[in-house]
């Protein structure tokens, strides 16, 4: 009978902190707002995230994508109750390049431009980028043949933006980035001209049941 009466006093206090819970939710409509949530609840899995529409197709995306800003999903399964809330919604310019990128970490700075000039002559003699890239790039990129996929402010570094995002380059246009500060020597090719593209911040966490 104890026992018993001790859980009828928790079913309540439970039910009363997941109803406070969604009142929180709902009140979060900043990225501060849920940088401030996070760090007072600290709950398991608990992070921002920003969804692309072109770089993210999982069907969570899609869904969320669905959602407008402030909308919320919720995921229940036997164990977790997961929590997703859109905190914003805009479209932000991206751009498209392929770049090989020389490190003058790993060799020098003057090296790393010496080696550029003999890579940036093979390809004026014909040879693929997509094949330079993989036999001379560094970085994640040289994987993919030099091919950035749609990138943003910032996604590389300041110099880079300046040099080849800001610039009112044409499309197949080769040209070379000297990001001196970062010690990265590009060869570049803008391959796809400045398009908005959605995006979406999220506020994401999981909960035990």
């Amino acid at each position: 009978m104890k026992y018993l009466f001790t859980l009828l006093l928790f079913i309540p206090l439970f039910g009363f902190t997941q109803n406070n819970l969604a009142k929180q939710l709902d009140s979060i409509t900043t990225k501060k707002d849920a940088d401030t949530f996070l760090k007072t609840h600290k709950p398991e899995d608990g992070k921002i995230y920003i969804y692309n529409k072109e770089k993210h197709k999982t069907k969570i995306a899609t869904s969320l994508f669905k959602l407008s800003e402030g909308g919320k999903k919720v995921i229940k399964n036997d164990f977790k109750k997961t929590y997703y809330k859109v905190i914003d919604k805009s479209k932000v310019d991206h751009c498209k390049f392929n770049i090989i990128v020389l490190d003058g970490e790993m060799t020098s700075n003057q090296s790393a431009k010496v080696i550029r000039n003999k890579v940036l002559s093979q390809y004026n003699e014909g040879y693929k980028f997509e094949d330079l890239a993989k036999q001379h790039s560094s970085g994640p990129t040289a994987k993919t043949g030099g091919d950035t996929g749609w990138i943003k402010l910032g996604d590389i570094s300041d110099t880079f933006d300046e040099q080849a995002f800001n610039q009112n380059r044409a499309i197949d246009e080769v040209f070379t980035v000297d990001d001196s500060k970062n010690k990265k020597y590009y060869i570049v090719v803008k391959t796809k001209d400045k398009t908005p593209i959605e995006e979406i911040t999220v506020l994401k966490f999981t909960e035990d049941l």
